[in-house]
């Protein structure tokens, strides 16, 4: 009874600090690129995303600030977006701490590797300029992925063009972070950067490699079984932060292999949920503010 009566008191404290949804275009004129997918866009009840042509954002603000705001990147091996348990499940539990939360649907690369890197920087873009009126610092927004979207997110963070894309910190689920053969997770190799990418390419997207003393702070989580991305990525990026002094916190749980996201039936799900909520509100620095 008692189990019961927790989960109605999570569920009604979720729906109270969470407001209705409110879906941008990423690009309202016209995208400066275009990735051509040859079909039309499939969305399989959100869980899974393909072929999309007009990328958005999905806000989810809080009804109740604290000023921070995040933006998701859901995986998919950029091919498409697991945008339920990657992406929009998250919304209720994030509003609950005052977090505007945000869910990118981004375009697939499709023979051209700038386009996701490109609508994660205007995705940050649209939540600065949007910053009051959501309640937002616009010094406190963060980025957020998983698996190869954890690759999108730690792209921005090391790859972005001026600090007005610059995140104020990431957030990575099992992220594919290096393209080198051997570490890297061939699909989403193969779909960002084509069959035989050349060495700068491959070199520009080891991210590993692009750390530098203005990484913005760091929350990595992963799986030590994971046989889909290896754990060396994430580990590999964590200890790049490290030899940069950039402020980083890595959590290998030992079972639960790849993709489990806000799935329940991750067995760690509890102990990953409390260690970010507590590195959000107890573990990230903020200069200036």
């Amino acid at each position: 009874m008692k189990k019961i009566l927790l989960f109605f008191s999570l569920f009604t404290t979720a729906l109270l600090f969470a407001q209705n949804p409110v879906e941008l275009p990423l690009w309202p004129d016209k995208a400066p690129n275009n990735s051509r997918p040859s079909e039309a866009e499939q969305n399989y009840n959100s869980e899974w995303v393909t072929n999309i042509t007009v990328p958005t954002l999905t806000i989810f603000p809080a009804s109740q600030p604290n000023g921070m705001a995040i933006i998701m990147c859901p995986g998919g091996a950029y091919s498409g977006l697991a945008m339920r348990h990657e992406g929009l499940d998250m919304a209720s539990w994030l509003n609950a701490q005052g977090i505007t939360y945000a869910v990118l649907k981004y375009r697939m690369p499709n023979g051209h590797n700038e386009i996701p890197l490109s609508d994660a920087e205007q995705a940050i873009r649209l939540i600065r300029e949007h910053a009051a009126e959501w309640g937002v610092n616009p010094q406190r927004v963060g980025i957020m992925g998983a698996s190869a979207g954890g690759h999108l997110a730690a792209s921005l963070a090391t790859l972005y063009s001026s600090d007005k894309t610059r995140p104020d910190f990431q957030i990575l689920f099992y992220p594919v972070i290096s393209m080198q053969p051997g570490i890297t997770h061939g699909g989403s190799r193969t779909n960002l950067l084509g069959e035989n990418p050349s060495q700068e390419l491959e070199q520009k997207y080891s991210l590993e490699r692009q750390v530098s003393a203005r990484t913005p702070q760091a929350f990595i989580m992963l799986s030590s079984d994971d046989d889909a991305v290896p754990p060396i990525n994430g580990i590999g990026y964590f200890l790049a932060l490290r030899d940069h002094k950039v402020p980083a916190s890595l959590h290998a749980y030992p079972t639960g292999g790849h993709g489990w996201g806000f799935r329940d039936n991750f067995p760690y799900k509890r102990q990953w949920t409390e260690e970010l909520e507590k590195w959000l509100r107890e573990g990230l620095v903020f200069p200036g503010l």
